[in-house]
């Protein structure tokens, strides 16, 4: 019998918790999954002086207090200010700094972040693809981004790349999609150039035409963001693994 290629729930930006002072996509969270036996999920932007960052947002205002966009800042502003409400003192890590803590313990899923351009997008795939070069660990990268799957395989990284997807219904981060790209993107019609190998759906929209297509010919699917039991229990019929936050599931 072939072995899932995610075989532990997947910890949402690692096992975080705010209120206990644990930070989404921090060097604490990812410890916290890894002890608890989980996959880690987190998130690459690309700073202002092209070094790949771990973290979610386009802004710093959220996860950091301070205004501005994480690609107009530079990477040693960056990992040298706190989280905020971070117990350790935790800093946004750079990709490097976070491969090394990582050091092949657990399975990664790598998101890698829409950026603003073109150039941008070469960039952030051409360093995370080097980085990957030298990582010895098992790891998928994934995005919603169809052209960072195309650019990042150009750049060497051989491992399971992944496309996120959801409905493609209008909402207020995607106002600048056409109804011909969210047709596309909905129906995951790029697969003559991505070749994705799983899915990554929200949980929402697993049972799109295009997600049980995909799942019945043998691409795996995990289902996002899932934050209960009853939620997980839910997708589990139409995915092959979970995405979480915010509990823990019945078993690893």
């Amino acid at each position: 019998m072939t072995e899932p290629l995610f075989p532990n729930p997947i910890a949402h930006r690692g096992l975080h918790d705010r209120a206990s002072g644990i930070i989404e996509n921090s060097a604490s969270a990812f410890e916290a999954a890894i002890v608890a036996g989980f996959t880690i999920e987190c998130d690459v932007q690309l700073s202002s002086d092209g070094v790949p960052v771990i973290f979610h947002d386009d802004d710093m205002k959220r996860l950091l207090g301070k205004d501005g966009a994480i690609a107009d800042c530079a990477a040693a502003e960056i990992t040298t200010t706190r989280l905020l409400d971070s117990a350790a003192g935790d800093c946004p890590q750079k990709f490097s700094t976070f491969l090394a803590q990582i050091a092949g313990r657990t399975l990664l899923q790598i998101e890698l972040k829409h950026q603003r351009d073109p150039a941008g997008t070469q960039l952030l795939a051409r360093a995370v693809a080097e980085a990957l070069k030298s990582y010895d660990g098992p790891v998928t990268v994934e995005s919603f981004d169809p052209h960072l799957l195309t650019a990042i395989r150009q750049f060497g990284f051989a491992g399971p790349r992944g496309i996120i997807t959801y409905d493609y219904e209008p909402n207020e981060w995607d106002g600048h999609l056409t109804e011909e790209q969210r047709f596309t993107l909905r129906h995951l019609l790029h697969w003559h150039e991505t070749q994705f190998d799983f899915i990554s759906c929200d949980r929402n929209a697993l049972q799109l035409p295009a997600i049980n297509f995909w799942r019945a010919l043998g691409k795996p699917v995990t289902g996002w963001t899932i934050r209960s039991q009853a939620e997980a229990d839910a997708a589990r019929p139409y995915a092959d693994q979970i995405v979480f936050e915010g509990f823990s599931p019945k078993s690893a």
